[in-house]
This record gives C-alpha cells, sequence and structure tokens, in this order.
C-alpha cells in the first residue's frame, strides 16, 4: 500500500512539473545512480502517513518559469509537491526550501522523471516518516501534529486564469499589452493554498478592495461540496 500511494505521488508530480515536455514516471532500485545534485528541493508533509519529500534536479535541468520571472526553484517546484502531496491524503505540506536528501535517501522510495528520449531531468524521494511500529500517525498523533501547526500561516492565493508564453514573448512585453488568459470571463476563480487548489470562487468588491466569494469547496478526492 505504501509503495503504491508513493508512486501515485510520483506521477502527480511528474504530470505538474515545469517542464516543458510530459515527463514518464520510473521507480529506481540502485540507489547509486541518484545524484548528488546543488538544486535539491525538499518539504515535509504531515499527514497520515507523514513523509520526507525531495525533488533532485539534473544539471541541465531547466524549469519553466525559473528564469523568465526570476523565481526560485522552490518556488517553481512548489505546486509540482503539493500535487504529490495531494496523491497521499489528507494533510499539511510545509514550505518548499533548498536542502540535501541525504538524511532520507537510504530508506526512501526513489523515482525517476524521464523525458521522451529516456533522460531523467529529476529524481523524486519520498520516506514515510518513522511512527512506531505503524507507517501511518494514528488519529491522536495526527490531532495533535495538526494543532501544533494550526497557527502557522499559508499563502492562500486566487489565480483567474495561466498562459504559457515563450522567452522571447515575455521579455517583449510592454505597457500596454493585453495577454489573454486560458480562461473565459465569468469562469470561477481557483483559491490556492500553497499552490494547492482547495476550493472555487468568484471575485467581488468590498469597500472599494477586491475579495473573493467561495462558492465550492474541493476535498482530496476531487468531490466537491
Amino acid at each position: 500500500m505504501t509503495i503504491s500511494r508513493h508512486t501515485a505521488a510520483a506521477e502527480a508530480l511528474a504530470a505538474s512539473f515545469p517542464a516543458a515536455a510530459t515527463l514518464t514516471v520510473a521507480p529506481v532500485t540502485d540507489r547509486s545512480a541518484v545524484p548528488h545534485s546543488d538544486t535539491t528541493v525538499t518539504a515535509s508533509y504531515v499527514g497520515a502517513p507523514s513523509v520526507d519529500l525531495a525533488v533532485i534536479l539534473a544539471a541541465t535541468t531547466p524549469l519553466l518559469g525559473a528564469d523568465t520571472a526570476g523565481l526560485r526553484s522552490e518556488d517553481v517546484l512548489t505546486p509540482a509537491l503539493a500535487a504529490a502531496a495531494g496523491a497521499l491524503g489528507n494533510g499539511v505540506l510545509s514550505t518548499a526550501i533548498l536542502g540535501d536528501a541525504t538524511p532520507i535517501i537510504d530508506d526512501a522510495d526513489l523515482y525517476a522523471l524521464n523525458d521522451a528520449t529516456g533522460n531523467a531531468v529529476a529524481w523524486f524521494v519520498i520516506r514515510t516518516r518513522p511512527a512506531g511500529t505503524s507507517d501511518a500517525l494514528g488519529a491522536d498523533e495526527l490531532a495533535g501534529n495538526l494543532k501544533r501547526i494550526s497557527n502557522v500561516e499559508m499563502s492562500l492565493t486566487v489565480e483567474i486564469g495561466r498562459t504559457r508564453m515563450s522567452v522571447r514573448e515575455v521579455l517583449g512585453l510592454e505597457p500596454g499589452n493585453v495577454v489573454e488568459l486560458d480562461r473565459s470571463a465569468g469562469a470561477p476563480a481557483d483559491i490556492l493554498l500553497n499552490g494547492r487548489k482547495i476550493a472555487l470562487g468568484e471575485i467581488v468588491v468590498v469597500d472599494q478592495d477586491y475579495a473573493v466569494r467561495v462558492t465550492k469547496i474541493l476535498d482530496p478526492s476531487g468531490e466537491q461540496q
């Protein structure tokens, strides 16, 4: 069960990975094949089970958005890590940071994210955090962990649409240009918590400030309330 859940997390991460082409997931059994990299993004996930996560980038891997928008690797990879966490069930994902996967790699499941030529552009490391003799946290322990971090502030973002642009197009932007988004007027906006979509809403104005009215809550299974 743990392996299949980890595989689902790896596939979710690959589907959201900021790469120019679709990536495939392949389990890695030879741990020596996973390189040490200066660009390793790590995060932890408190849930049932709680896990440690890491994405190790190949030296030649470009991340879409990292250069054009001046974003850090950990910022660009946050949505992909959130997608991986979403495959694990209810829980809370920590802020992604540059780190080192060495402390967890020996006990972790490893996956290569391969491009169309079969070359790995990154490696996904996921380790279930030990909790006694059980792979998952008990209900009381999970509640205690969530209570301890309940006052931690997280980034809530409202997104009305996206688009893809080449570097040349971005560099050619000037004041007055109109950038078309992938969403029609009147369509609901996405409400994201630390990069993970949790609800839908509509944009309203309150006291001359923009606000969002929540219209639907999304649960981890994809059902709407």
